[in-house]
């Protein structure tokens, strides 16, 4: 996982990783990092924001819908893909069904219950980088 704060530790592409469940987290997040992805990793939608602010080396968004915080998963993806409009967005819930109006252009919704794996080669798919 790289830091929040001082950036990626070498040159593997950064990916921001949002979810509050403790060990959903870890285990995808070592998916992405065996996958060759750094991982910045947070589990609210307004604290992701800040580091989508502070950091430009981020190349790809992966969020949960239900999020602590007050804002959720979608209102997240949709911010994000405001500020930067092809940031590659995958959005992964097991409650909530994709309502197209609340999805941005081109971002991709994996419902649960699914693999890391399967969130990763849907990762790849969007990434340039």
């Amino acid at each position: 996982m790289v830091d929040e704060t001082t950036g990626a530790n070498d040159d593997r592409p950064v990916i921001l990783l949002v979810e509050d469940e403790a060990l959903t987290i870890m285990d995808l997040g070592d998916v992405l990092e065996d996958g060759g992805y750094e991982t910045v990793q947070c589990a609210s939608a307004e604290r992701a924001l800040g580091i989508l602010a502070a950091r430009p080396d981020i190349c790809g968004l992966i969020t949960d819908v239900e999020l602590s915080g007050k804002t959720n998963g979608f209102d997240l993806a949709n911010a994000a893909s405001a500020a930067r409009p092809h940031l590659p967005i995958v959005i992964v819930s097991g409650r909530a069904a994709p309502d197209p109006d609340r999805m941005p252009p081109g971002a991709r919704f994996i419902a649960r219950p699914c693999t890391g794996e399967d969130i990763l080669s849907q990762l790849k798919g969007l990434l340039p980088c």
